[in-house]
């Protein structure tokens, strides 16, 4: 096979920051996807959906010409949301579910819930009007490790969760463990007449990254993101999961960019840029699994369908070519380093 022809996919986990980092980055995104779901944890948050409004139209005014990019709205779950602000989300037409970062988690969640029962009532009317909750899955206590906290927030947190709200339509955002592709797994309602509530995303970094990344031959900044890159045995769960044609797990990039000297720094932001190449990582990873027939679905499909929207009717066409990723790439005044800089991939986006 030496050309590829997909269904335009959509990308259902995006950082896309503001300002001048919002110009630099979002072109990247623009060219290979036709939709994204937008992050919200700005400085401040995106917490209403008057702030969703503002934040969409700085997105379509940063397009390149000619784009026909449809940017997805989310707003930053807070102890403080309302029901009626959920209920505004949901009527506006243009945000499309609501994000938990658990207060600290990762870069920007300051602001996020610190215990879930705050957040009772909110999530009650989200379960009544089909508002999917997007979740950044790891708890926060310092005393657990941190390759185990997506796994204790499973048990903790996620599992408690859903017994209280069983209509809740959740998505589990980049997964990085065994015990995330099992449960999803188990839950999706596969086989069965009712509506899934629940989906997962996979990052490409962590289908093509075991935890190995971050320290051959010295500690690479690059690659350290939150949730770090697991196992190997995890990994490969992630992968069997990704390919396996189970409309659950679908593309999320999870694409988070940082000025190169905010990562190359003493202490390094979690994030790992991956917008510039993110069809190609995908490829390359299908393509090592033996399964590059299934990755339309999982990147054009799947997400789609969960969401309930239409699927996109435009395609796009990756070439085989082996090419050199960029060693760095204009960042506003600064610069942003790539995932795997300088590395060679084997597929690449036709022009």
């Amino acid at each position: 096979m030496e050309t590829l022809t997909l269904t335009r996919p959509d990308d259902w986990h995006l950082h896309l920051r503001d300002g001048t980092a919002l110009q630099a980055v979002l072109p990247h995104t623009a060219r290979q996807f036709a939709r994204a779901i937008v992050m919200p944890n700005l400085k401040p948050p995106v917490t209403t959906v008057a702030d969703a409004a503002a934040y969409r139209d700085r997105i379509v005014a940063a397009l390149p010409a000619g784009s026909d990019f449809t940017p997805l709205m989310t707003l930053y779950l807070t102890d403080a949301t309302s029901p009626d602000e959920v209920r505004r989300a949901k009527d506006s037409g243009f945000v499309h579910a609501v994000k938990l970062y658990p207060a600290g988690a990762t870069t920007n969640s300051a602001a996020g819930v610190t215990d879930l029962r705050h957040c009772w009532p909110t999530l009650e009317t989200m379960q009544a009007i089909g508002l999917p909750l997007l979740i950044h899955g790891e708890v926060t206590d310092p005393a657990v490790d941190l390759f185990d906290r997506e796994r204790v927030f499973i048990d903790e947190q996620l599992i408690p969760l859903r017994a209280a709200f069983p209509a809740l339509r959740v998505v589990f955002e980049h997964i990085t463990t065994r015990e995330a592709a099992d449960y999803v797994t188990d839950c999706d309602g596969a086989g069965t007449t009712r509506a899934p509530t629940i989906a997962a995303t996979i990052t490409a970094h962590h289908l093509l990254y075991s935890r190995n990344a971050l320290f051959a031959g010295g500690l690479r900044p690059h690659w350290y993101c939150l949730p770090v890159l697991k196992r190997e045995t995890h990994r490969l769960a992630l992968v069997e999961a990704a390919t396996s044609g189970r409309s659950c797990f679908f593309l999320g990039t999870d694409s988070a960019p940082h000025a190169r000297r905010l990562k190359e720094s003493a202490c390094c932001g979690a994030g790992a840029f991956t917008a510039f190449h993110a069809i190609e990582l995908y490829a390359e990873a299908f393509e090592r699994a033996g399964r590059l027939d299934r990755l339309e679905a999982f990147a054009s499909f799947f997400g789609a369908d969960f969401y309930g929207l239409e699927r996109n009717r435009a395609t796009i066409t990756i070439e085989r070519a082996a090419w050199t990723i960029p060693h760095e790439l204009p960042f506003g005044d600064d610069r942003l380093v790539p995932l795997d800089a300088g590395g060679v991939l084997q597929w690449k986006l036709a022009a």
